[in-house]
Formats: C-alpha cells, structure tokens, sequence
C-alpha cells in the first residue's frame, strides 16, 4: 500500500485513515472502510458519505453534526494512533530529528521503538532503521503504524528486531551513522554504542528524568564522546482571536530531556 502524498488530489479511498474535526475543533481519527460508520455522542456518520470525497468536505451526522474530514498529518497520528508504550510527542520529535541530524540516507540504530512514533519521523525524512525492542508486542504495534501510516516503501527501510540493546549491538549489522535511544537506562547502551557508529556518528537519548539524562551524561564522559550537551524543549501555544492575544493559559512543559553527543573514538583524547 503506498500513502497518498500531498497534494496529489487523490478521493479518499476505503483503507485510509482520515481525521474528522467538529465544531469544537475536535479531531477523530477514523479508518475508512466499505460499510463503515464514525460514531460520537452527535449521531454516526456512514463512511460511504466520505469514501469519494476529497479532502475539505464537510460531512453530516444523522443528528446534523458537520464534520470537516482531512487526511491526517504525522502529527495528527502520533497523538491518535494505537499505541501499548507512550509516544515521544511531537514537540520532542522534530527536535531529535535536528539534534541528530537525520536526513535521506543515513543509517539508525534505535533502541526502544515503543509504538513508533519516533522511527515514523525518522523514517519520514529519509533515514533507514535497525531498531531493538524486547517486548515483542510493543515491537508489532510499531511496525504496524509504520505501514499504515507511512506504507511499504518506508517500511521497507524499517527493520525491527526482538533484541536487548542493554547486552550490546550486533557487530554484523555494519556500522551505523546514529544512535537514537528511547529507553530507561540509555547510559547502559553508550558503551555499545561506541563500537556501533562510526567515527563522527551522533548519538541522542530520550529520558524522562533528569536523573537519567545526569547518569547519561557520565556514560558519555568516560572518553571518545565530544560536544555532551541535554536540554528540554517546551511548548506554548498562543490564544488568537481579533485583537485578544496573549499566552494560552496551559502550556505543553516537561515531558523529557534530550541528551546528544558525537563519537570520534580516540581523537577525543584531550579535547572537549
């Protein structure tokens, strides 16, 4: 199954998810499907008034709900997408993606993949992945929102293994030009990670606490590593409406830290 891109003015089809926004601006995510209803406290909406539509119609409910119905951005799916472990959001993703410079053709090894939400964006701006996870279910769940969202071809650059990266990285899978960690003792994988990227690779951890991140930061102390640095990225949207504007009353604050440094192996010694 390939994913429609943007702005190809493809109908909506049975099989794709799409998002309904109501009035309230409240967003569902829905796969289509032959026969198929959306059903909310406002009545259900049969699928057949949006399989043949393009996106931006408006559809009605049986008790007069109209709903605007789009194609989901990887945004949209991240928050809504079935998920067993919690998701990296969206505010730390595209962060990670700069901090270790992930572009088309560079080679990952991510370790903890959890429900996928951070290999989708990895793999969306072109990066191939060999990812560990040791639960088998969680491991699944990735690969399976990973196709539905993304489609073969990415899934193809996507190879998930039931492995435990804590007892290291297997040596036959070649050098790797990142590492990418989502797990919740990071610093056990440092010293693999070592031997896994190659000279100039860039390593990035996401922890919760700061606690982890400390602990992180002294695996990465130990000789090799270059430029250590963690931070946290905060988000807060702004309230907009004619001439009222100010700081929304609730923000998006803590949700983890992001710990990245470069391997350059010996050439290290007396430097940063």
């Amino acid at each position: 199954m390939s994913r429609p891109r943007p702005g190809d003015g493809r109908p909506l089809e049975a099989g794709e998810r799409v998002v309904l926004i109501d009035g309230k601006r409240r967003r569902y995510l829905v796969t289509l499907a032959d026969g198929g209803e959306f059903h909310s406290h406002a009545g259900f909406v049969p699928h057949a008034l949006i399989i043949g539509s393009s996106e931006g119609a408006t559809v009605r409910s049986t008790r007069g709900a109209d709903y605007l119905v789009i194609r989901p951005t990887l945004e949209d799916f991240v928050v809504e997408m079935p998920r067993g472990a919690q998701v990296i959001y969206p505010k730390d993703l595209a962060p990670i993606c700069m901090l270790a410079d992930i572009g088309p053709g560079v080679r990952v090894f991510e370790s903890g993949v959890g429900s996928g939400a951070l290999s989708m964006t990895m793999l969306r701006w072109g990066a191939s992945i060999v990812g560990y996870e040791i639960r088998e279910d969680f491991a699944n769940r990735a690969r399976s929102n990973v196709r539905s969202f993304l489609g073969d071809d990415e899934a193809a650059r996507y190879d998930v293994q039931i492995a435990d990266s804590y007892a290291g990285i297997d040596p036959a899978l070649g050098a790797f030009d990142r590492v990418v960690l989502d797990l919740p003792e990071p610093w056990q994988v440092v010293p693999h990670a070592a031997t896994a990227l190659r000279p100039g690779g860039i390593l990035v951890a996401y922890t919760p606490s700061i606690v982890q991140a400390a602990q992180t930061r002294e695996a990465l102390a130990r000789g090799g590593w270059i430029d250590p640095r963690t931070l946290e990225v905060l988000h807060r949207g702004w309230y907009v409406e004619g001439a009222a504007v100010r700081p929304d009353h609730r923000m998006v604050a803590h949700t983890g830290f992001l710990t990245t440094a470069r391997w350059v192996g010996s050439a290290a010694q007396g430097s940063m």
